[in-house]
């Protein structure tokens, strides 16, 4: 009887010793999470130096605070508000300028960038308008820049010398 137990014991030993081994092997034999995420992510690259990656980011997170504040302000018909909530995503010279930095590695991306910025001013100026209906035609407007921007392009973080390489890549095109 005591021979019994110790062969089953060491069968069922021995078959989680298996186990782990074959566990840890598989871990040790599947690839970065990112690079598999990259892979399956079909949408074009844009390149983008760490720290212009997470300024972006916070760039699209004040967007989605705008964007808030204009429902709210809608809600209570304060045009004032909406076109001042608007008018922090719309478009100026410095953000040309930044939307031309941050797409200087992906084509088209900075025309997107800068219609939606154009196109987020259309709700400033239906706004001053006290235009209701107008404030949501260019609210849609807006949005519809945003999420067919973002079903095109994603972030892709690199380092100076990858996105020195998409920069003169992009630049060889356009001339």
């Amino acid at each position: 009887m005591n021979l019994k137990f110790f062969i089953t014991g060491l069968v069922m030993f021995s078959v989680a010793l298996g186990t782990i081994n074959l566990l840890a092997n598989e871990q040790t034999n599947t690839t970065d999470p990112r690079t598999d995420l990259e892979t399956m992510d079909k949408r074009t690259p844009v390149p983008l130096l760490p720290h212009m990656a997470l300024h972006q980011k916070q760039n699209m997170r004040e967007h989605l605070e705008s964007i808030q504040g204009i429902i709210t302000a809608l809600q209570k018909k304060d045009f004032k508000s909406i076109a001042e909530a608007a008018s922090k995503m719309g478009f100026t010279p410095e953000m040309g300028r930044m939307c031309e930095h941050m797409g200087a590695g992906a084509p088209g991306f900075t025309e997107r960038a800068i219609r939606f910025h154009k196109t987020a001013d259309t709700i400033v100026l239906a706004a001053k308008r006290h235009d209701q209906k107008g404030v949501f035609t260019s609210l849609n407007n807006t949005l519809t820049q945003c999420t067919s921007c973002h079903a095109i392009y994603r972030q892709q973080v690199v380092n100076e010398e990858t996105m020195k390489l998409f920069s003169d890549k992009i630049s060889r095109h356009s001339h």
